[in-house]
């Protein structure tokens, strides 16, 4: 894969400028973020400053009401965003006025109960979640028992946007696709922003497991007889008028919106196609 960078230098008088502009383009081009919440970016940063006794007291206060801290740093997708995001900004505060709260004596306790208030929020809206699909599903069956789905999977290969994983649902919804598979870090419904932008699609489109990575779901649709193609411009890549589409089931794979998809899932798909812009 060839990532391709402009530099634009305006002075070569100005170093200091040229060393700051190089900086914050490897972090971007490296995907490490600028935000505090990022313990490797905030390793000399003085708001980071106490942050592995804020991280002892918060633990604390967060085990006494039953929440596993070592689970949230391992698995913060079981939590929800709302709760990580105050979860890392106790650790790394993002100023020096939110520093001074943060190492107030009872601010541990504060935070920890924001956490598990935002945490039985996340669970349940997940489980409305779930009510509603099981429902809307079985509604769906009872109508049109005979209108078979197309054999058609979408798979999202650590897609960032949510809001353009609520557009393709709804597609798909239209289109009465078979599946979508939402891989590595692609959001999954019912993410606030997929909501809203699948304007009640999502709860009608199977979206597989989260727990598959995008190569293994390739491997495992040709497995079951599908054709997978993916979508991505490369020098290879034929573009979707002219390209010979099976009619055995098939399955396209939609890459990140920066790097596109894995050069270990192209190498697996039958063919590369190209969308015409």
């Amino acid at each position: 894969r060839l990532l391709r960078i402009q530099t634009f230098i305006t002075s070569d008088e100005d170093s200091n400028n040229n060393n700051a502009a190089a900086t914050i383009t490897n972090s971007r081009v490296l995907g490490t973020s600028r935000s505090t919440s990022n313990p490797d970016y905030a390793a000399d940063n003085s708001l980071a400053e106490g942050r592995n006794e804020r991280r002892i007291k918060l633990h604390e206060e967060l085990n006494k009401l039953g929440i596993d801290p070592n689970e949230m740093e391992h698995h913060p997708e079981q939590f929800g965003t709302a709760a990580m995001r105050t979860y890392n900004s106790f650790l790394l505060p993002k100023s020096k006025g939110a520093l001074a709260v943060a190492e107030s004596p009872t601010r541990a306790r504060v935070v920890a109960n924001n956490i598990s208030f935002l945490v039985r929020e996340f669970k349940a809206d997940q489980e409305e979640w779930l009510r509603n699909v099981d429902r809307n599903r079985n509604d769906s069956l009872s109508q049109t028992e005979e209108r078979a789905k197309h054999p058609v999977v979408i798979v999202l290969d650590n897609v960032r946007s949510a809001h353009n994983v609520g557009n393709i649902l709804r597609l798909a919804e239209a289109a009465q696709v078979e599946s979508i598979r939402l891989c590595g870090m692609t959001p999954r419904p019912p993410h606030p922003k997929i909501m809203k932008t699948a304007m009640g699609a999502a709860e009608y489109v199977d979206v597989g497991d989260a727990d598959a990575s995008t190569l293994q779901t390739v491997l495992d649709l040709k497995a079951k007889g599908y054709d997978v193609y993916g979508v991505e411009t490369t020098e290879t890549a034929i573009t979707l008028w002219d390209a010979p589409i099976s009619s055995n089931p098939v399955a396209f794979v939609f890459g990140n919106e920066l790097i596109g998809v894995d050069i270990e899932v192209l190498d697996e798909c039958k063919n590369i196609i190209s969308l015409p812009t």
